[in-house]
């Protein structure tokens, strides 16, 4: 086993990064209309209901949703390479580590990083794939004629798979922006807990809402229970 200085990097990195996740969603919570990713929710919610109230606009929504799926494709094409390339990396660390009854005696921080590392990539790649789907399947919505039997029967599907497709992709950027803490720790330890910080810090001012538009429709959309 390693000796405990050498744990001490690892688990700080790791628990920073966690402590923001929990604090972020306890947050979320109790005040769902100061967080951005309460308004970006009701803004999804409120371009599909204006998209779908307006002749002329299937051309315009198609397009919007095809950007958002191709940006969520690169985030997926990131995240895939950098799984693939982390578990070639990994390979010998994970065999010594788990690949006899000794393993366990062999665990080491490094190791902790590697899966903690393959863990994230994962993550983002289910996310991003996810978001593909649900951005796919929106788009089919988005292209019927508004005002149309078959847009009014599928509006509520689609508005509920713009929902879950622009909080599937957001997942999808965290988790690979939670990548750099513990790339940083494996290669200088003591680096980690840095980068931890300063990843976390730049992401507190994108979670917080720093203006409020429509604070009572913001509230109201809340009240309605809006899936964020």
């Amino acid at each position: 086993m390693a000796p405990i200085s050498a744990w001490v990097p690892a688990i700080m990195t790791i628990l920073i990064l966690l402590v923001y996740e929990v604090a972020l969603a306890v947050r979320q919570r109790r005040n769902p209309p100061s967080m951005a990713k309460t308004a970006h929710a009701i803004l999804r919610r409120e371009w599909f209901d204006a998209v779908s109230a307006e002749k002329g606009t299937e051309v315009l929504a198609i397009q919007a949703v095809r950007n958002s799926v191709m940006s969520a494709t690169m985030i997926s094409s990131i995240a895939a390479l950098g799984l693939m390339g982390g578990v070639t990396l990994a390979m010998p660390s994970l065999q010594a580590g788990f690949g006899d009854a000794m393993g366990f005696q062999r665990f080491s921080p490094r190791l902790l990083l590697e899966l903690v590392l393959l863990a994230l990539l994962f993550a983002s790649l289910a996310a991003s794939v996810m978001a593909v789907r649900f951005y796919n399947h929106c788009g089919y919505v988005c292209a019927l004629p508004v005002h149309s039997t078959a847009r009014q029967r599928w509006h509520g599907l689609g508005a509920m798979y713009i929902q879950r497709a622009g909080l599937l992709y957001s997942w999808g950027v965290k988790h690979l922006l939670l990548v750099l803490p513990i790339l940083a720790a494996m290669l200088v330890p003591y680096a980690g807990p840095v980068a931890a910080l300063l990843v976390v810090g730049a992401m507190a001012g994108f979670d917080a809402l720093a203006a409020r538009p429509g604070e009572r429709s913001m509230q109201a959309a809340v009240d309605r229970n809006i899936d964020t």
